[in-house]
């Protein structure tokens, strides 16, 4: 639950027919939903290395992340992890599939990561990165990874790579 600040004419109760409680205007009966975010992104491949992004912005700046970002209303998760790329990276990726749908509800996100690869070896640092970077395996800085979840997805990468025929992850156990 928020603890956002409520507008005067709203109070915090279950609405009929409910088993939460929401934000409800006590002058129309608006019920205000609040729900997850979806953040899409991709394990982006390029001759055997994966492509990490250097946050230039909080949370976790100056930590390497795979490029990947919220969805914008009016888009496709495909479409939202396509520009991601572009937005952290500068980079036009081909999407191949997806790889896993991870659930954070500590911080109500939905996250659907992608299998892609570089539509060509063009990449630099976009708005939100201040370094993109080719890593073999063996440099990836694990130390300095940004969230859990990037941990997650290349751990489970390497479980499967050079695997064609996988089912999506989920959360680690």
């Amino acid at each position: 639950m928020t603890d956002r600040p409520l507008p005067p004419s709203f109070s915090r109760l279950t609405p009929p027919g409910d088993t939460r409680e929401r934000d409800v205007c006590g002058a129309c009966g608006f019920v205000d939903y609040v729900n997850p975010k979806i953040v899409t992104g991709s394990i982006v491949r390029h001759e055997g290395r994966i492509l990490l992004c250097r946050r230039a912005i909080d949370p976790r700046s100056g930590f390497w992340t795979l490029p990947a970002g919220y969805m914008e209303l009016d888009e496709t998760v495909e479409d939202a992890a396509r520009r991601e790329a572009h937005e952290e990276a500068n980079a036009e990726i081909v999407l191949e599939r997806i790889f896993a749908v991870y659930s954070v509800p500590r911080i109500s996100q939905v996250q659907v990561m992608f299998l892609a690869h570089l539509a060509s070896p063009r990449f630099s640092p976009g708005v939100e990165s201040t370094e993109v970077r080719l890593f073999d395996w063996r440099d990836i800085p694990w130390n300095d990874l940004a969230f859990p979840s990037v941990r997650w997805a290349l751990e489970q990468y390497r479980s499967v790579e050079g695997v064609s025929n996988f089912p999506p992850f989920g959360n680690p156990a």
